[in-house]
């Protein structure tokens, strides 16, 4: 792996760990500290793709899932309050929600790079954080994934409510799910900025792929 790379590999696993550790503290009633950190892995994701090319930021995708193993594999050694930190459900999850949706947006983005500059990053970043929440949400807590895990109860994350507390009855898991996917939509948009920043100085550089 080339040393060009560091730079977004050590920024991704920075990423993982920060989001494993703030996703332990409650924000609000519907989300973790955890939302707000996570999507900043797309925006890794897609400067590699762009100064790099697909190849190198399939790497750094990778990297960061090594990293959330260990990460998993370390939370379901620690015992908290209603037992491991880290239970099987949401190891599977997190590991194929982030691998699955880091993919998709590093083949999107490709498809869409000769595009205006904001497409490529916008596009495939909505769809991969749309595609990351369902998959984490719905293998994680979803009364129909409960054969991975018999043992673990997730009785509370079903119990059915009113969407956000204002909508239609839903479980309680599609609550977190929707709060978690409109803070991915917001960050989306705002991860512009960075992007297109640190996209002129790299292009100043003449070091785009």
């Amino acid at each position: 792996m080339t040393r060009k790379l560091w730079p977004g590999i050590l920024a991704m696993a920075a990423i993982v760990v920060a989001s494993n550790i703030l996703v332990q503290f409650l924000f609000g009633q519907w989300l973790t500290w955890g939302a707000f950190t996570y999507p900043l892995a797309f925006l890794v994701t897609d400067l590699t793709n762009r100064i790099y090319g697909a190849s190198q930021a399939r790497k750094v995708v990778l990297a960061g899932f090594a990293v959330g193993v260990a990460c998993s594999f370390i939370g379901t050694q620690i015992t908290g309050e209603f037992g491991p930190l880290v239970t099987l459900r949401v190891a599977i999850a997190s590991g194929l929600a982030f691998l699955t949706a880091q993919l998709l947006d590093v083949a999107v983005f490709s498809a869409l790079r000769g595009r205006a500059w904001w497409q490529a990053p916008l596009v495939s970043t909505l769809l991969g954080a749309t595609l990351d929440t369902a998959l984490f949400f719905t293998i994680a807590f979803s009364a129909a994934f409960t054969f991975i895990d018999p043992a673990n109860d997730v009785s509370w994350a079903n119990e059915a409510l009113p969407l956000l507390g204002t909508g239609p009855i839903a479980p309680l898991w599609m609550s977190l799910a929707v709060a978690d996917w409109g803070v991915k939509l917001a960050l989306a948009l705002l991860a512009l900025i960075p992007f297109r920043l640190i996209l002129r100085r790299w292009t100043a550089k003449g070091a785009i792929a």
